[in-house]
């Protein structure tokens, strides 16, 4: 049932052409993604990570549902391997409304949350919410932000918040219930654009304080 002794995992069929995969924390997902990403299962077509699971989805002209899960199973886990996607830079002003009552939420100030933000690199560990939003996960760790008590029914594009262990970026104008603690200009979703998003699992990020500059 498992890819090695640290990793179990249970495989559930998807219909004829995808295979779920179900583990235990968020981290076990990101090691086995970061290991299946750079040499997939021949006739694997898609990964797309979530908090819990990994759905692999299949070509059936080329493989079988057996064969991509005989070839999971053998895969070796890559715990805390982040380093393989693209390095993005996000840059940000720090004014967000909920900046303030964070850093004295968490003892840490505003300037706190600030230097803890930016000096740390974050890794998009799925999307989802809204097309373009990116979970990110601090490599440092030492993220437990709890979300508003009453969400907000409209956060503006760009705007940048933390909720739980996750940093994230609105792509779009949408309710939500994260802190915010900034906003950028770069637009992080843009249909015109091949792939439309920006922040797709495995991308690591940056965020760059316009502050200093």
């Amino acid at each position: 049932m498992s890819t090695g002794p640290d990793v179990p995992f249970t495989v559930l069929p998807c219909g004829s052409a995808a295979l779920m995969l179900e583990l235990d924390s968020l981290d076990d997902v990101l090691a086995i993604y970061a290991a299946l990403a750079d040499y997939p299962p021949a006739g694997v077509l898609d990964l797309v990570p979530a908090a819990r699971t990994l759905m692999l989805h299949l070509d059936p002209a080329q493989t079988e549902p057996a064969a991509v899960e005989r070839a999971v199973r053998q895969v070796t886990p890559r715990h805390g391997d982040r380093t393989h996607g693209e390095l993005v830079e996000i840059p940000v002003v720090y004014d967000g409304q909920d900046l303030d009552e964070l850093g004295s939420l968490t003892g840490w100030g505003a300037d706190g949350v600030v230097e803890r933000h930016t000096g740390t690199e974050w890794t998009v560990a799925f999307c989802g919410f809204a097309p373009g939003f990116g979970y990110m996960v601090s490599d440092s760790g030492g993220f437990d932000i709890p979300r508003r008590s009453t969400p907000r029914t409209k956060v503006p594009p760009g705007a940048v918040g933390l909720a739980g262990e996750f940093a994230g970026v609105y792509p779009r104008e949408s309710p939500g219930g994260w802190q915010l603690i900034g906003s950028t200009d770069l637009q992080t979703f843009d249909l015109d654009r091949e792939p439309p998003a920006l922040l797709t699992p495995g991308t690591r990020v940056r965020f760059l304080d316009k502050r200093a500059t």
